[in-house]
């Protein structure tokens, strides 16, 4: 990219974020989770890493969880919230142009979107080149080994007692920033017993995680999962919220692991809809499965605004 267009991309990215032009977005603003540092990595060392990428970027060592707030104009809110957790296998946190065109897409309709920066696994810098590296032109598409699937957990390392631990501080940061949420809902016009969470890839192991440690006023009342299975044992809690599933045909145990999820809430009557494409790597763009999904609030009665 020559100079020209990386200027030209900066100022895309920063209008996508601040400026008041880009209507859909213009309401944010960003806080930390916790008053102080957060509880369980006061130790941790690495030093946050952001790569820019194509929308968006990564975000690499986040060891001070923060929230970035989006809400709908006032005369198009509805009340409705979701805690947006984005993906990247607990390692990174990549939020692309795919998560604000879901963001985008959310805030037309009124629903307030919270997108939670929870804390990732510790890489060095060789181990963040090693990830941001080119794939080779020759590369073939990626292949997903198979695993059981117990108890819809399709986590691929459930024996790395590291990544089980980021995964236990993940979870406490869904928990907490749902209480923070639900404690600003009359200054930031949300309705608190419509508070959702939208999970993609390691963030559907969050939410679910988040559900299960089942605290009173930290669990969601509904979960979106874009590609994002259970990284732990499930079951069905007693007030199960409603599921909205969405995956690719291909994606190995992540597939394997919402298609168990979906059975599970079947079997026990509760609320799930399971979407499988047959195209590869579009899942994470709402282009497919964002009209469903408001459809699908509004039959559930998370989403109070009628459609234009």
């Amino acid at each position: 990219m020559n100079l020209r267009k990386a200027i030209l991309h900066s100022l895309c990215a920063a209008c996508l974020a601040f400026l008041p032009s880009c209507a859909a977005l213009a309401q944010q603003h960003t806080l930390n989770l916790y008053d102080g540092p957060a509880p369980g990595s006061q130790d941790w060392s690495e030093p946050l890493v952001v790569h820019p990428t194509d929308g968006g970027e990564d975000r690499y060592n986040t060891t001070q969880p923060r929230l970035q707030v989006f809400l709908p104009e006032p005369d198009l809110a509805d009340g409705a919230a979701i805690v947006m957790l984005p993906g990247g296998g607990l390692r990174v946190l990549s939020m692309g142009g795919d998560m604000h065109e879901t963001i985008a897409l959310l805030n037309e309709h009124g629903v307030a979107v919270v997108v939670l920066e929870y804390r990732t696994l510790q890489r060095t810098p060789e181990e963040i080149a090693r990830a941001t590296a080119p794939r080779p032109p020759a590369s073939g598409p990626i292949e997903f080994p198979s695993m059981e699937i117990r108890n819809a957990n399709a986590n691929p390392s459930p024996d790395d007692p590291v990544l089980s631990e980021v995964l236990r501080l993940a979870t406490a940061d869904g928990q907490a920033a749902l209480r923070l949420v639900r404690s600003r809902a009359a200054e930031w016009g949300i309705d608190p017993d419509r508070v959702g969470m939208f999970g993609t890839s390691a963030g559907g192991g969050v939410a679910f995680g988040t559900m299960m440690a089942g605290e009173e006023g930290a669990t969601p009342d509904f979960i979106v999962s874009n590609f994002g299975p259970a990284l732990q044992d499930i079951a069905v809690p007693e007030d199960a919220p409603p599921l909205f599933l969405i995956t690719e045909s291909w994606h190995g145990p992540v597939t394997d692991g919402l298609v168990a999820l979906f059975q599970m809430w079947i079997a026990e009557r509760e609320n799930a809809e399971l979407h499988v494409y047959d195209v590869p790597n579009f899942t994470m763009t709402p282009d497919l499965w964002g009209d469903r999904l408001l459809e699908w609030m509004r039959e559930r009665e998370l989403l109070e605004t009628a459609p234009e």
